[in-house]
C-alpha cells in the first residue's frame, strides 16, 4: 500500500536561497544526479513565483504589513514536500498525478488559516525519480498586539505550536487527500518507525558513500593468467622465468588484493562506527522518549488534579455566588418595601396637610368677611389690602414665602 507523504522544513534566508535555486532549476550543473534534464519541461507550478524567494518574501511582507521580529538567522519561511511512491503515481497516471498535487496545494492554502496570498511558490517536479511538490510559504499567524489590535505576524514557532503539530498535519492531510478519491495510507509516525528523515545528499556524506562505492566497484578478484603446467615442464625448472611468469604476478595480485582489502576495511570500519553511533543515539533517544512519556503522564496527572480542584472551586464559587445573590435580593426587597412604606406614609401625610391648608384658606376668608360686616368696616378686600400695605405681609402664605425668599436674595447681593 502507498502512503500519503507530507513533510515540513523551516527556512532561513540562506536556506530559502538554496531552495529557490533547486526548485526553479537555476543551477547549470545539478548536484542531484536524480534530475533528468530531458524531463524538466514536464515540471509545472501550482503557484509560480515571479521573483526569487527572498524578494517575494520582502514584497509580501510589505504588501500585507506583516509584523514580527526578523533577525539574520530567523526562520522566515517554511517548505512542505508532498509526494508518495512511484507505484502510486504509475498506477494513477499523469493527469491524476497533476490533480493530486493541485488538491494538495488547496489543502495547504487552507491549513491552519494560512491563506493562499502567503504562499511564495509551489513547484511540482516530474524530472526526478519520484514526482513531488516543493511548496514554500510564509508562516503567518493571526493574533493581537499588546494593545489588542488584530495583526498578521510572521512566526514559525507559533504556526507550528505544540509537540504534535506535525502529527496533526499528517492526520489532516491524509483525511483531506483520501476524501478527494486518492487511495493512500497515512504515513507511520516517527515514534513508531524510529526513523529520522535525512536528505539523500546528507546521508551520502554521512556514510562516505562515494568512496565506499568506488572501492567496491574497483575491487577485482581475477587471478592473472599463468603458463600451462606442460609449458612449465618445458622450461626445465628455469627459476627466473618461473618467478617472473608465475610467482611474481601472483605476489603482485596478492599485494594488490591485500591493499584493497585494507582500504575496504577502513571504509567498512567507518560504516561500523556510524552504526555504533546510531545505536548509541538510538538508546539515548529511547531513554529520552521513556523519560518524556513519564513526564507526560505526570503532567496529565497534574492536569487531572487541577481540573478536579478547579471544578471544586467552581462549585464553591457558584454556591457562594448564588447565596450572595439571594441575600442581595432579600436585602433589596426589604429596602424597597421600607421605602415604599415610607413614601406611602409621606403621601398620606402630604394629602392631609393639603386638606388643612385648603380648609385654613376658606376659614380665613370667612373670618375676614365676618369681621368686616360685624364691625362695619366695609368690604373685606379693602381690609385685606390695608392690612398688607401697613404690615408688609401677604395674607396668601405662598405669596408671603416668595416675598421673604426674594428679600433674602437681595440681602445676599448687598
Amino acid at each position: 500500500m502507498s502512503y500519503a507523504i507530507i513533510r515540513n522544513d523551516k527556512l532561513t534566508r540562506v536556506d530559502a536561497q538554496g531552495s529557490y535555486i533547486h526548485n526553479d532549476r537555476r543551477s547549470k550543473g545539478h548536484s542531484n544526479k536524480d534530475i533528468d534534464p530531458t524531463r524538466t519541461h514536464l515540471n509545472f507550478w501550482c503557484k509560480k513565483n515571479e521573483l526569487t524567494y527572498i524578494k517575494e518574501f520582502d514584497k509580501i511582507k510589505k504588501a500585507y504589513d506583516l509584523k514580527g521580529t526578523i533577525r539574520s538567522n530567523s526562520n522566515i519561511m517554511c517548505e512542505m514536500m508532498i509526494t508518495s511512491d512511484n507505484a502510486f503515481f504509475n498506477k494513477i497516471g499523469l493527469e491524476e498525478t497533476k490533480r493530486y498535487f493541485k488538491e494538495s496545494y488547496k489543502f495547504v492554502c487552507n491549513y491552519n488559516n494560512l491563506e493562499e496570498k502567503y504562499i511564495v511558490s509551489a513547484a511540482v517536479h516530474l524530472d526526478e525519480t519520484t514526482p513531488h511538490m516543493h511548496l514554500v510559504y510564509i508562516p503567518v499567524v493571526h493574533t493581537k498586539d499588546k494593545e489588542g489590535k488584530e495583526i498578521d505576524k510572521i512566526c514559525c514557532r507559533d504556526f507550528w505550536k505544540g509537540r504534535d503539530s506535525y502529527r496533526q498535519l499528517q492526520n489532516a492531510f491524509h483525511k483531506y487527500i483520501t476524501s478527494k478519491g486518492f487511495d493512500l495510507e497515512r504515513g507511520l509516525p516517527v515514534e513508531e518507525t524510529g526513523t529520522k528523515h535525512e536528505k539523500i545528499e546528507d546521508l551520502k556524506k554521512l556514510t562516505n558513500f562515494k568512496n565506499t562505492k568506488k572501492v567496491l566497484d574497483t575491487i577485482k578478484l581475477e587471478l592473472p593468467e599463468t603458463p600451462d603446467i606442460n609449458d612449465i615442464k618445458l622450461i626445465k625448472l628455469n627459476r627466473e622465468k618461473v618467478e617472473n611468469e608465475i610467482i611474481k604476478p601472483k605476489d603482485d595480485m596478492i599485494e594488490k588484493l591485500y591493499n584493497e582489502k585494507v582500504s575496504l576495511q577502513k571504509e567498512l570500519l567507518k560504516q561500523v562506527n556510524l552504526v555504533n553511533e546510531a545505536e548509541k543515539y538510538q538508546k539515548e533517544r529511547d531513554f529520552i522518549l521513556a523519560d518524556n512519556k513519564e513526564l507526560h503522564n505526570a503532567v496529565e496527572h497534574l492536569e487531572h488534579e487541577y481540573k478536579k480542584k478547579n471544578n471544586t472551586l467552581d462549585l464553591r464559587f457558584e454556591n457562594r455566588k448564588r447565596k450572595l445573590e439571594q441575600e442581595f435580593e432579600n436585602k433589596e426587597f426589604d429596602i424597597e418595601y421600607k421605602y415604599k412604606s415610607k413614601i406611602k406614609s409621606l403621601e398620606k401625610e402630604n394629602n392631609h396637610l393639603h386638606k388643612i391648608i385648603d380648609k385654613f384658606y376658606v376659614t380665613v376668608e370667612k373670618f375676614i368677611y365676618w369681621v368686616c360686616h360685624r364691625f362695619g368696616m366695609g368690604e373685606s378686600k379693602e381690609l385685606v389690602r390695608k392690612f398688607e400695605e401697613e404690615t408688609h405681609t401677604f395674607i396668601d402664605p405662598v405669596e408671603q414665602i416668595k416675598k421673604e425668599e426674594l428679600e433674602k436674595e437681595w440681602d445676599l447681593e448687598m
